[in-house]
């Protein structure tokens, strides 16, 4: 074979430091857009960025030459700057970790929907009972005192 066929898709979630609700729906949508275009200039594609106060979510596609860590480190870092520069939140800052899980292509859709409906979603669950859902889901091992 010649060439070489993938589909990498990560749908990514990542919180502010402590959780704390800084994203202010007033600049959400610019925030979401910015990572959208940050995650194309680091050499991906976005096909969904979407979040509340305390996190966001992004359905990305990333090349076999990204390496997962430094698109993150990437990624957070540019969007942190972006923060400081143009909405002036000295305070933002994103917490250390992560988290990444594979979507097959029959699941992407699912995924753009629930990504495109955090607003709603997060009226009755929190992003801490999210997040576990989704590791239990994926059968990834955690200890609690690494989800606050």
């Amino acid at each position: 074979m010649a060439s070489t066929f993938l589909a990498l898709h990560y749908h990514i979630v990542f919180s502010t430091k402590d959780r704390a609700p800084l994203i202010d729906v007033a600049w959400r949508d610019r925030l979401h857009e910015y990572l959208g275009g940050t995650v194309a200039g680091l050499g991906g594609f976005a096909q969904g960025v979407g979040g509340v106060a305390d996190h966001v979510h992004l359905l990305v596609g990333l090349k076999a030459t990204h390496c997962l860590a430094d698109f993150m480190r990437e990624l957070k870092k540019a969007s942190s700057v972006w923060v400081h520069e143009e909405i002036k939140l000295r305070e933002f800052a994103w917490q250390e970790g992560y988290g990444a899980f594979t979507v097959s292509p029959t699941a992407r859709a699912q995924v753009q929907k629930y990504i495109a409906n955090q607003a709603e979603h997060h009226r009755v669950k929190s992003f801490r009972e999210e997040l576990v859902e989704f590791l239990k889901s994926a059968g990834v091992k955690y200890e609690d005192r690494y989800l606050d």
